[in-house]
Formats: structure tokens, C-alpha cells, sequence
């Protein structure tokens, strides 16, 4: 399966959507495009795994580095997932803590201070 990228702007946020498989052969293009997005002045950046179907040890690096590259901006990095396989990943390497993980896009939109969903 490919890998699709869509961006669009909800509220002050920039969304990327992706679908499809995130590998060692796709990954170089999430990251590329994650890049642009900041380089071209995004900071908050929500990253929309709706679509995904697989991700592997690459696509988190790429994620992991994105949201690094984004501190460094002053900017905010999130995630929205609610596929129990993908979360499932998140939790076994322990990213859970690391990245905020929201259910939709609507409550990743709605936290204004980026401390995180709340549960």
C-alpha cells in the first residue's frame, strides 16, 4: 500500500493527514513533508493517523523527530489515533508518554495549552 499525504488548516493548526503503510520506504516522505511544514512556519502540527494501516520502528523515528524539531521551533506536535493496533504500539515503546494522543481531531484542536488529552 502507498503512503497518502493531505494537509490541511483546522482552527490554528496545521493537519496532516496520512494514510496507508509508514516503513523504511515510506518514511522518508512523511518526514520530508513534515519538514516543509515546519520550515514554512507551521507550529502546531497535528499529525492526523486515521488512514495508517502500519507503522513501523521508521515511522515512529520520523514522528519522534518531527515533534523534537518542533520544540525547538517553540511549536506543538500532537497526534490523532484511536486504532487500538496503532495505540497499542505507541503504549509497548512507551511514546504514549512522550507524544499527546488524541481520539479526533476536533479534541486535539480544542487544547489550547498542549498539556495533552485529558482522560
Amino acid at each position: 500500500m502507498e503512503l497518502s499525504l493531505a494537509t490541511r488548516t483546522v482552527a490554528e493548526h496545521t493537519v496532516l493527514e496520512v494514510g496507508g503503510e509508514v516503513d523504511v520506504y515510506t518514511a522518508p516522505r512523511l518526514r520530508e513533508r513534515l519538514v516543509e511544514l515546519v520550515d514554512s512556519g507551521a507550529r502546531n502540527v497535528i499529525v492526523d493517523l486515521g488512514g495508517v494501516e502500519f507503522l513501523d520502528s521508521t515511522g515512529l523515528g520520523v514522528l519522534v523527530g518531527a515533534m523534537k524539531r518542533l520544540r525547538v521551533a517553540n511549536g506543538r506536535f500532537g497526534l490523532v489515533c484511536s486504532k487500538e493496533a496503532l495505540l497499542k504500539i505507541f503504549r509497548i515503546t512507551a511514546l504514549d508518554q512522550v507524544f499527546p494522543i488524541y481520539p479526533t481531531i476536533e479534541a486535539a484542536t480544542a487544547d489550547s495549552d498542549g498539556s495533552g488529552p485529558t482522560s
